[in-house]
């Protein structure tokens, strides 16, 4: 008996030698919901599939919380080693010195293979520097797509097999909507990414000077042109007759869509894992409305969603522990069922096209709108928009536009005040920048 109690010992002993062996690395993240569920199933994944790493996934609150966080945390000494950061923060992370590693670095101090080339270039052209390297491994990248509640069209005498393509033809249908007793016929999550950074791109049409800030620090907004201007007097005109009902910032509207409470949203493609698992009715995906007399529209959406920024000041085994779960989600396999789950873009190549071949597009219709939006050719105007402090222009655009919903400015008057406030913003990050 003693030596059995001695060989479970000494079992017990190795198990929790092996535990302490492993090098732990800590993700904070910003998925809650269906794609929480997404996020910790990567993790166990990968942890099960090897034992020398372990992956902690923690989820530290919204986008804009999880990276006020995250800096206060590097600054204490105790940042996490990944980090999930939304598109608008690209600019900020680039510009905070120390406070990061480039992917590419750490990928090659690793000795493991990263292949540029093989992610969409709408994509990793956004996350790289001048200088060519890529900055953000990209992860959740998505875009801005158009989803429509098919019965609720059906109700309203509308086809359900044919979606509004144009402005006009959604202004029209939410008005059937709405005289069919729909008590919100269109709504719309991220209201600057949406209706004026997505707008602006699919219209060809400049969000800011410098190349929408691909240029250099010294772009300024220009979201008070006649083109923004007439679509906010539209939306300004449905929102005054009850067709268009705002449901506040961010992504709050995204449960009213899959609820069935609105029958229209303009949202994140990456909106699709929780339609699917939620909503009781038929429902479509389409491409973002556009204006049909805009030459040069539609042109291509803008990214969004987010990248994993690696923090600095980790150890190389650290280091080696994030590149090989990065090597890990760089896979064809992975990236596809990751794509195919929630509706995010997939980023490279051959997910894409492994996504194709085994006819998911064909079974899922709509779930390739993101991809197409995105992988159409790129202009100078239309590539993306890389601003400084444009977490607080967000903001911005937020309360100027709650303006005109209360009916308190004008759609004229809350541009003109984007703009100003937000050429602030620019100019204060300028200066912080030389």
């Amino acid at each position: 008996m003693k030596l059995r109690h001695f060989a479970l010992a000494a079992a017990a002993a190795l198990a929790v030698g092996s535990a302490q062996a492993q090098t732990e690395i800590q993700w904070w993240h910003s998925m809650s919901a269906a794609l929480g569920d997404w996020v910790n199933d990567l993790a166990k994944q990968y942890n099960e599939s090897q034992s020398e790493y372990r992956i902690v996934p923690t989820y530290k609150g919204k986008y804009d919380e999880s990276m006020t966080a995250a800096i206060a945390a590097f600054r204490a000494g105790n940042a996490p080693h990944i980090l999930q950061v939304f598109e608008v923060g690209t600019a900020t992370m680039m510009a905070a010195k120390g406070a990061t590693m480039p992917v590419t670095k750490v990928m090659e101090d690793a000795g493991l293979k990263f292949d540029q080339g093989a992610y969409i270039s709408a994509v990793s052209g956004y996350y790289t520097a001048p200088n060519g390297q890529m900055l953000s491994f990209p992860f959740n990248s998505s875009t801005t797509v158009f989803y429509y509640n098919k019965d609720a069209f059906k109700a309203a005498g509308l086809d359900p097999e044919k979606a509004p393509k144009t402005w006009p033809e959604v202004f029209e249908a939410a008005s059937k909507l709405k005289d069919s007793g729909h008590k919100c016929a269109l709504t719309t999550s991220w209201i600057s990414w949406t209706q004026l950074e997505s707008f602006s791109l699919w219209h060809n049409t400049l969000f800011a000077s410098a190349n929408n800030g691909f240029d250099g620090n010294g772009a300024r907004l220009q979201v008070n042109s006649p083109l923004h201007l007439r679509h906010f007097e539209n939306l300004a005109k449905a929102a005054k007759d009850g067709s268009f009902v705002y449901k506040g910032r961010g992504n709050t509207a995204d449960a009213t869509f899959p609820s069935g409470e609105c029958a229209m949203i303009t949202g994140s493609s990456g909106l699709y894992a929780r339609t699917r698992k939620e909503a009781k009715f038929a429902y479509g995906i389409s491409t973002l409305p556009y204006y049909p007399d805009v030459e040069g529209a539609p042109q291509n959406t803008a990214i969004g969603g987010a990248s994993l920024w690696i923090m600095g000041g980790k150890s190389e085994k650290e280091y080696k522990g994030v590149a090989d779960f990065f090597r890990f989600l760089s896979s064809p396999e992975v990236q596809a069922a990751s794509h195919q789950r929630t509706g995010y873009l997939p980023v490279t190549t051959a997910a894409f096209e492994l996504t194709e071949k085994a006819g998911f597009y064909e079974q899922n219709p709509g779930t390739d709108v993101a991809v197409t939006q995105m992988i159409r050719k790129t202009t100078d105007k239309s590539r993306g928009i890389r601003l400084g402090n444009f977490v607080q222009i967000r903001t911005i655009a937020d309360e100027e536009t709650e303006q005109i919903w209360a009916g308190k400015k004008t759609p004229k008057e809350a541009l003109e005040a984007i703009v100003q406030r937000g050429n602030e913003q620019l100019e204060r990050f300028e200066r912080a920048n030389r």
